[in-house]
């Protein structure tokens, strides 16, 4: 099965459906975006140019089969197509955020939550079992930092 998001003229994703393989194959029987994109627009009336291929298996610019990964992310309604790198982001999480073309995802402008200690990751485990709220880091942007949430 091939995925294709449904963009908009302001470049978000609008839909995704799923196509048959023989519906995007050329005459060789090799996978073929512009035979998916024209097939889409006769049967969704949506300009073809405006159908683009999504990966399943694709996020954070990693193939969850340890295949090359396609686009960046897989296409989710309300994500943003990049034609200029050729990436589906997902929303902005903060506004001070930027986008990490490598990883295709956002990044804080201090980088990735500091990693919990090994005490906080036990502590995390007998959480779990009593049902309690884990240990965990949230990006505060207010003061432009990571804070431990320990509740």
């Amino acid at each position: 099965m091939a995925h294709f998001a449904k963009i908009s003229l302001d470049k978000k994703v609008l839909q995704v459906l799923t196509v048959n393989d023989s519906d995007t194959m050329d005459v060789n029987g090799q996978e073929n975006e512009v035979i998916g994109q024209k097939y889409l627009e006769k049967h969704n009336n949506w300009p073809a140019h405006l159908w683009v291929k999504t990966s399943y298996n694709t996020t954070a610019n990693k193939h969850l089969q340890n295949k090359t990964p396609y686009r960046g992310n897989y296409a989710g309604i309300g994500d943003e197509w990049d034609e200029e790198n050729q990436i589906f982001w997902k929303q902005k999480p903060h506004p001070s955020w930027v986008k990490d073309i490598a990883s295709a995802s956002w990044k804080s402008p201090k980088g990735d939550a500091p990693e919990l200690t090994n005490e906080q990751k036990a502590e995390n485990e007998i959480r779990v079992t009593q049902s309690k709220m884990k240990i965990f880091y949230m990006w505060n942007e207010e003061n432009q930092d990571w804070v431990l949430q320990n509740e």
